[in-house]
């Protein structure tokens, strides 16, 4: 008993030094990109080096999970190491922009393996009592990335070069395949059980065409043009054919009676409206604190910090509340925390200062922290072993379709505003939303005139009044959704 504690102990290791590779990947890159962008060229591809990683990784995350529920988690796991490790590779390798993007596809389809299965593994080595403090270990994990990366990227970048960014990864990623090798020992039901490949394809084309119109929309590709109607016709005719595939289906790519159980259901609603909040306080508190405070990136990103110091130590508590008061009041109280972050943000102002906006970023890092945790122990004490994989899986795809959902519709509240409040202006006709970006950096600001400064400043602070209200609009759902969660397993 001693000896298998001991493997569980480092299986447990290894999980989360894997999970720390791809929870790192967006902080470390995002401190190095302006130098990658330097070396490199192409500037107007530089959204892309993250939307690739974010656009593999939401297509895959489904397929990944299944594979896992029919084939065992251990070669799925490898799999997803591998991968990532071989896109690590030639991202450092990269001689350019487009290489570099492509690179980044295959880490975000390692990554797709990775997250779900990592939390999956938990689920089955540890008992039901157990899963709830194991699994705010694993949400720690987001935490310590959140507050090294930015650390390790600026030294890799101004003691070594840009590269080792990413040759970081491939001694961590091989200690975290031979744990797994070594000491993860699992035995899978010898059932025949098929893929549900057609399943899988329509996901991928369907997600892929909904963060291509996400991202690109109004940006790359206009909204009112041919292109873009194509586009949604495809990405609604996408999702039309998955679900009717699946309802057909003997051995689904996603079971849609998973969504029949009720503390599943809502769980999964719940997460689709909180990764809308996450993208909204991670994208758009830097900009306030920056544009209208006019304090500098190290203050913004304290600000953002709280919120990555709040989710692990609110999710280490999660695992000890749920054992003693449930899991339902556990992810209750979470959803009163994002309220109380949402409401924070409302009454943000410029003479409130970066004190005031840290600490609502960090009730919605507390918020997110309860909450997330409740519902992967309840999603995973839910079903059986043969669905635990697609089960978790599917609560991490609604997360990060929100989150990309998110970034589009706050980002379109924001932009409207924006663009209102320059078009109401004498300001020339040179200037347009995109002059925001003046506001962000102390010299560019100063180079504006006093009037063109007072009329940006001002569209800022209302549009992101809009944004923060959106928040708050979304955590009062959120309250609501969690409500819903029956207080026992169903």
């Amino acid at each position: 008993m001693q000896e298998n504690k001991q493997k569980r102990g480092l299986v447990l290791a290894s999980i989360m030094l894997a999970m720390f590779l791809a929870a790192i990947e967006a902080t470390i890159v995002s401190t190095a990109m302006p130098s990658i962008v330097a070396d490199l060229g192409g500037f107007s591809l530089y959204s892309w080096v993250f939307s690739a990683y974010l656009l593999t990784n939401a297509a895959t995350v489904l397929l990944f999970g299944r594979l896992s529920d029919v084939f065992g988690r251990k070669p799925i796991f490898m799999l997803g190491i591998s991968l990532f490790l071989v896109g690590a590779i030639i991202c450092a390798l990269a001689p350019s922009m487009e290489v570099l993007i492509a690179a980044r596809l295959v880490q975000g389809l390692g990554a797709g393996a990775l997250m779900p299965i990592a939390t999956t593994i938990v689920g089955d080595i540890y008992t039901k009592e157990e899963r709830a403090k194991i699994q705010g270990y694993l949400s720690s994990v987001w935490g310590i990335s959140a507050v090294t990366g930015p650390a390790l990227g600026g030294f890799f970048v101004d003691v070594l070069a840009w590269p080792y960014v990413f040759w970081m990864n491939i001694p961590l990623g091989l200690l975290a395949l031979i744990g797994i090798v070594f000491f993860f020992k699992e035995e899978v039901a010898k059932e025949k059980r098929s893929v549900d490949i057609a399943g899988s394809l329509w996901v991928v084309l369907t997600v892929s065409v909904i963060m291509i119109i996400l991202v690109e929309g109004g940006v790359g590709i206009a909204w009112d043009s041919w292109t873009m109607m194509s586009m949604i016709v495809v990405a609604l005719m996408g999702a039309a054919a998955f679900f009717f595939h699946e309802r057909k289906m003997d051995d689904p790519m996603m079971p849609m009676d998973l969504w029949h159980i009720r503390s599943i259901r809502y769980a999964n609603l719940t997460s689709l409206t909180t990764g809308m909040i996450l993208i909204g306080v991670s994208s758009y508190l830097p900009a306030f604190v920056q544009g209208v405070m006019e304090q500098s990136a190290t203050v913004a990103g304290f600000t953002l910090t709280t919120m990555s110091i709040g989710w692990p130590i609110a999710a280490t508590i999660a695992g000890r509340l749920i054992l003693k008061i449930g899991f339902r009041p556990t992810a209750i109280l979470g959803g009163v925390s994002l309220i109380i972050g949402g409401v924070i943000f409302t009454i943000l102002t410029p003479e409130k200062g970066p004190w005031f906006a840290a600490m609502g970023s960090l009730f919605i890092g507390i918020g997110m922290g309860l909450s997330s945790t409740s519902f992967i122990v309840s999603i995973q004490n839910s079903v059986s072993w043969q669905k635990r994989g697609i089960a978790t899986a599917t609560n991490m795809f609604m997360r990060t379709i929100g989150s990309a959902v998110g970034a589009a519709l706050l980002g379109g509240l924001l932009n409207s505003r924006l663009a209102g409040a320059v078009e109401a202006s004498t300001l020339p006709d040179s200037f347009n939303v995109d002059s925001a970006n003046s506001l962000l950096g102390e010299e560019s600001r100063q180079n504006l005139s006093g009037e063109a400064r007072s009329v940006l400043q001002e569209g800022l602070t209302s549009g992101l009044h809009l944004v923060y209200i959106g928040l708050l609009v979304l955590a009062v759902i959120s309250f609501l959704l969690i409500l819903q969660i029956p207080k026992k397993e169903d």
